[in-house]
């Protein structure tokens, strides 16, 4: 959601906007996105709900040409939000982001009624302020779980950003629930095989962009529509299509590797070397990891937890007969 007025350069905030898009697909490639502007104490869908980042970004370019003119509205912008997000499934994280540039907003109701209902929608919203904090932000922010900031520069407005790149953890009181997902190989038919047609995906007959005739693709296992990129929706059967690498990615934000329990290596009797790259524990301090209770160095810990997401050990043992 975005509202602006021009105290700053408006390429400022969409240049940070499109390279957050960017790596918000990255880490979160099955999520989805929608664009809402507020201007003129109305709101309006820049884009629908939707995972592809290219047609954001697209309409994000196109934006930057906007004149916004007069007040925004922040209660129009989340009730607008509201219709699209109360049909989301049970086992969906329904966030808003609000960027915010105004110290006022134009109402036609009671927000803090429309806060009551966010609330018992579990919609969470966050704020990143442009100019100054306003106490309806505070508010809508504290009673929906959300985070309030304001920013101090462009590199901190960048910081903030990242900050909601990586999706809250899934709470023990989600809706758990079946969702059938296709995972395509990509197929590419040979320019001698005489039975190969060319054909257009339907991600181009959609657009209009990228590229027209080709051999090969992404074939949905239920209908055999022909995509030329995932993860996507099929528009045909309306099969998830993604691949095993996209719910990896995902998965480990949701179910984050639980912290490993530092304590000082004197403690420790047992051997005295690191279980994942095998070099002697020479720290002060060393990290055990709370299921399988092997020890880890500091080094190992960092790269367990920042890039593998998942114990090796514990791995190890789950895969041993």
């Amino acid at each position: 959601m975005f509202s602006y007025k021009p105290q700053f350069s408006f390429s400022f905030p969409l240049q940070l906007m499109e390279a957050f898009i960017n790596e918000y697909f990255d880490q979160n490639p099955i999520s989805q996105v929608g664009i809402i502007i507020t201007k003129n104490k109305r709101a309006e869908k820049l884009t629908e709900l939707a995972g592809n980042p290219k047609k954001h970004i697209a309409a994000l370019k196109k934006a930057a040409d906007t004149v916004c003119v007069g007040e925004p509205s922040l209660y129009n912008s989340l009730n607008l939000a509201i219709q699209t997000l109360k049909h989301m499934p049970g086992h969906t994280s329904r966030e808003i982001l609000i960027i915010l540039s105004s110290l006022t907003t134009c109402d036609p109701a009671n927000i803090y009624e429309l806060i009551k209902t966010l609330k018992s929608l579990k919609v969470r919203v966050s704020v990143i302020g442009l100019l100054a904090e306003i106490r309806v932000c505070t508010v809508l922010t504290r009673e929906t779980g959300g985070s309030y900031h304001v920013i101090l520069d462009e590199s901190h407005f960048k910081e903030l950003l990242i900050l909601h790149v990586k999706p809250p953890p899934a709470s023990s009181s989600s809706e758990c629930s079946l969702i059938r997902m296709g995972f395509p190989q990509h197929t590419i038919a040979s320019l001698t095989d005489q039975d190969a047609k060319p054909s257009f995906s339907m991600s181009h007959l959609d657009s209009g962009s990228g590229p027209g005739l080709s051999l090969g693709g992404y074939f949905c296992p239920q209908c055999h529509a022909k995509y030329t990129e995932l993860p996507v929706e099929c528009k045909v059967c309306g099969l998830t299509l993604v691949l095993a690498p996209h719910l990896a990615r995902s998965f480990h934000h949701l179910f984050p590797l639980q912290a490993f329990i530092q304590r000082p290596v004197e403690e420790h009797q047992e051997d005295r070397f690191c279980r994942a790259c095998q070099g002697e524990l020479k720290d002060k301090n060393i990290f055990t990891c709370p299921s399988c209770h092997n020890v880890f160095c500091v080094e190992c810990d960092l790269f367990i937890h920042d890039s593998l997401h998942c114990c090796p050990c514990c791995l190890h043992s789950q895969s041993a007969p």
